[in-house]
C-alpha cells in the first residue's frame, strides 16, 4: 500500500498518494522524475515532510521521497545530497572542525530544503555560507550548478526555488571556516545563555548546545512522541511591509531589502492568541504550540481541513487587530487558507 501524507509529514495530516517512490540516490531521483514527466504524471517531490501540508484528499500523482544522503567534506567545502538529514550534516561539520552552521542546529528537514527556504535562525541564514546548488530543471531537462547569486535570495525566506515545481534540488555545497569559534553573535537570548556580550564569538560546540536547548524549550525540534511538536515549525512567514500600519507601531521591526520585517509570532500573540490557544476552538484537534505562538500543531487526530480553518482563524484575527495579512511559510498542496471552512468560534473573543 502507498503511504498517506499523515505518515510522511511532521504535521501528520493528509490523505494518500496515488503512487510513491523512495529515491535513495541522485540518479534515482532523476530517473523517477524524468519518467513521470515523460508520462505526463503529476509529480510531488519531498523529503522529510517538515514543511509540507497536503489535503485530506491526498495527491493524485506520484510522490517522490528524496532519500539520497551522501555527505562529502573536502577542506572547507561541504557537499551533501538533498535527502541528507540537516542536523546530521551540522553535527558532522562541527566534528570535522568546521564553523558556520552551528546556529542552524536542530532545524528539522533535509539539506535540499535549506536553499528553498533560505533557512535561517539566530542571525545566520543558508545564503551566508552557500557555495552552490545542483539543480534539475524539469522544463529544460538540464542539470546545472547554480551559484548563490542565481538563487534569488534577498528578502526574508525567499528563493528562486520557492512556490514552483520546475526545479528539483539534487545537492547543495557550503563553504565553511576551519575554526572552533562562531561568527559574532547578536541574538539576545543566545548571547545571554552563552554568557557573552553581543557581537562576541563563542565555541561552536557551546553554540550548538545552547541553540538545541532553546529549540527544545520552544518545541521547535520534532518529536514523534510529543504532539506539541507535530507541525511545520513556523507556520506563518514574518511579513515584510513597505510601511508599518499605525496599529502595529509597537511591534519589533527588522530591516529587509524589500521594506520592514515584523515578527509574525509577536503579531499573533499580541492579537490575543497565546501559546496553547485552540483548546476551545472547534474540536480542539488543532492548536498553537504551548511553547511558541508561531507554531500551529496537530493535537493528535486533526484533519488538513481543520488545520487550514484554524490557521485562517489566526490569520484573520491578526488582520483584524493590526491590518496585516499573514501568509503561510510552509508548502500547501491542494489546500488553502482561503478555501478553509469556518470553524466554531472560540468561547471568548481574543483581547487585543
Amino acid at each position: 500500500m502507498t503511504p498517506t501524507f499523515a505518515e510522511l509529514t511532521t504535521m501528520r495530516v493528509g490523505g494518500p498518494t496515488a503512487d510513491f517512490a523512495r529515491a535513495t540516490s541522485t540518479d534515482q531521483v532523476l530517473d523517477v522524475v524524468r519518467r513521470a514527466d515523460s508520462a505526463g504524471r503529476p509529480v510531488l517531490v519531498m523529503s522529510g515532510g517538515s514543511n509540507l501540508v497536503v489535503s485530506d484528499q491526498g495527491w493524485d500523482g506520484i510522490t517522490v521521497q528524496v532519500a539520497s544522503n551522501g555527505i562529502d567534506i573536502s577542506g572547507t567545502t561541504v557537499r551533501a545530497d538533498a535527502g541528507a538529514d540537516w542536523d546530521v550534516l551540522v553535527a558532522e561539520t562541527l566534528a570535522q572542525g568546521l564553523a558556520g552552521l552551528e546556529p542552524l542546529s536542530g532545524i528539522p528537514g533535509s539539506v535540499g530544503g535549506t536553499p528553498v527556504q533560505n533557512v535561517g535562525a539566530f542571525g545566520t541564514v543558508t545564503s551566508d555560507v552557500l557555495r552552490s546548488v545542483t539543480v534539475y530543471d524539469r522544463r529544460s531537462g538540464a542539470v546545472s550548478e547554480w551559484p548563490p547569486e542565481r538563487c534569488g535570495f534577498g528578502s526574508h525566506r525567499q528563493s528562486a526555488f520557492k512556490h514552483t515545481d520546475r526545479y528539483v534540488v539534487l545537492s547543495v555545497a557550503y563553504e565553511l571556516r576551519r575554526s572552533t569559534r562562531s561568527v559574532p553573535l547578536t541574538f539576545a537570548e543566545l548571547v545571554r545563555r552563552l554568557g557573552i556580550e553581543p557581537g562576541a564569538t563563542a565555541d561552536t560546540s557551546d553554540v550548538r548546545r545552547v541553540v538545541l536547548q532553546l529549540r527544545r524549550e520552544r518545541g521547535s525540534i520534532y518529536d514523534p512522541d510529543d504532539n506539541d511538536t507535530w507541525g511545520v515549525g513556523s507556520f506563518f512567514i514574518n511579513p515584510v511591509l513597505a510601511a508599518v500600519p499605525e496599529q502595529a507601531r509597537e511591534s519589533p521591526t527588522y530591516p529587509d531589502v524589500n521594506g520592514t520585517k515584523l515578527p509574525a509570532g509577536w503579531l499573533i500573540q499580541h492579537a490575543g492568541f497565546a501559546p496553547g490557544y485552540g483548546r476551545d476552538w472547534g474540536r480542539g484537534s488543532v492548536a498553537l504550540s504551548s511553547k511558541h505562538a508561531l507554531a500551529v500543531t496537530n493535537k493528535g487526530d486533526a484533519t488538513t481541513a481543520e488545520v487550514m480553518a484554524f490557521a485562517a482563524h489566526i490569520r484573520d484575527g491578526v488582520q483584524a487587530r493590526f491590518g496585516i495579512r499573514l501568509g503561510p511559510e510552509c508548502d500547501l498542496i491542494r489546500c488553502s487558507l482561503d478555501d478553509a471552512p469556518s470553524g466554531r468560534q472560540p468561547s471568548a473573543v481574543p483581547v487585543p
